[in-house]
């Protein structure tokens, strides 16, 4: 939200603003809602601290309920909003008449999986923490993903870069021939978030390309992908997941492997140097 206010943005009364924040009290977050508060629109919010400014000047707000978040890197406060998300678009889409009872039912039903995919996934920390050994002293990482995924890119780079000190790059995989390709050879890891979703096809290109200039590729890949596992030096599974709900589940080993590089740095992986948790100033 650090630019929203700067961007002269085309809203009014009939546009909802929708604020995401751990603390609620973020100085840029707070001012972009103000932005939006003066151009009429409708303020919503989710967040995490009960009681906090975002929640008082939200017209509504939904409340993450997962506890503190001690370590100054987000985890469960990144993972939260995004099951929030969902539910608020099949809660909108019902209401707004655009999907019938079926559909509701069924995209309900699959959240439901969501505390078994999480878990699944979370038990196979020993393989990323392996994983997370032979890449812990590279000095520089790209991050691809596509469509659903692509945030989910920008949020393992972003792990890496604050709590392990490597720079780290996510960027839209299809995007890659563009400029990013050029930094691809043996030096240069590449993770690819290639899940069984409509992007597969396109990440499995993805995945060609960085091997046919010698990058070492990491993918996020789902369980049985016999076509990623014969390209990729080396994988972090995931159960199979419903496609729109992925992105609960590829983001848990980017974060898990941004822990653990840390910890083989031996680095302080709950304050990072220079972070604070919540950044009340601009």
């Amino acid at each position: 939200g650090s630019e929203f206010r700067y961007s002269d943005p085309i809203i009014d009364d009939k546009t909802v603003v929708l604020a995401i924040s751990q603390s609620g009290e973020t100085a840029d977050t707070l001012a972009a809602m103000e932005e939006g508060r003066q151009k009429g629109a409708i303020l919503w919010s989710i967040v995490n601290a009960i009681g906090s400014q975002a929640i008082r000047v939200s017209d509504g707000f939904i409340s993450m309920q997962t506890g503190p978040e001690i370590g100054v890197a987000s985890t469960k406060a990144f993972t939260a909003p995004l099951v929030d998300q969902y539910m608020l678009a099949i809660l909108l889409a019902d209401l707004r008449g655009v999907i019938d009872e079926k559909t509701r039912r069924a995209l309900v039903a699959d959240l439901r999986l969501v505390p078994d995919l999480v878990g699944r996934t979370l038990d196979r920390e020993d393989d990323v923490a392996a994983v997370a050994h032979v890449l812990k002293d590279i000095r520089d990482c790209l991050y691809l993903g596509r469509g659903i995924n692509m945030p989910i890119a920008y949020e393992g780079a972003l792990k890496l870069k604050e709590i392990s000190y490597i720079h780290a790059e996510g960027y839209p995989a299809g995007e890659m021939k563009h400029g990013p390709i050029a930094l691809i050879d043996e030096h240069m890891p590449v993770l690819c978030l290639a899940p069984k979703d409509p992007w597969h096809e396109k990440m499995i290109s993805q995945i060609q390309q960085a091997k046919a200039r010698n990058g070492i590729v990491i993918a996020v890949a789902t369980d049985g992908d016999e076509l990623v596992q014969g390209m990729a030096d080396h994988v972090l599974w995931i159960p199979e997941t419903p496609w729109m709900l992925s992105p609960i589940v590829t983001v848990l080993p980017l974060q898990m492997l941004a822990y653990h590089i840390a910890a083989e740095r031996g680095l302080d992986v709950d304050q990072p140097r220079n972070l604070a948790k919540s950044v009340t100033v601009e």
